[in-house]
């Protein structure tokens, strides 16, 4: 029976790296070069890779919904700013 080769245990990120973590990612040009730093470099943690994929996943998905929700506002403002025009 071959045995199989020992991984090493992931290392625990503290929370006071997380704390860091999260306030470089708040950063607003900064943050962003980290997180794709973290998500896909090949020598992160892969707690902290995973976490940067999704965070990233998150910023695509909210600036989705806001370029939606600026469409939709914005065609209701100018359906209103043309019904302000027509004497009503």
């Amino acid at each position: 029976m071959e045995s199989q080769p020992m991984q090493p245990a992931p290392s625990h990120i503290t929370p006071g790296k997380w704390a860091l973590y999260i306030f470089v990612a708040g950063l607003p040009l900064i943050g962003l070069i980290m997180l794709l730093v973290w998500a896909f470099s090949s020598d992160t943690n892969t707690t902290r890779q995973n976490w940067a994929k999704g965070m990233l996943l998150l910023y695509v998905i909210i600036i989705a919904l806001v370029i939606l929700m600026s469409i939709f506002f914005g065609g209701i403002a100018a359906m209103f700013g043309s019904m302000a025009g027509s004497g009503y």
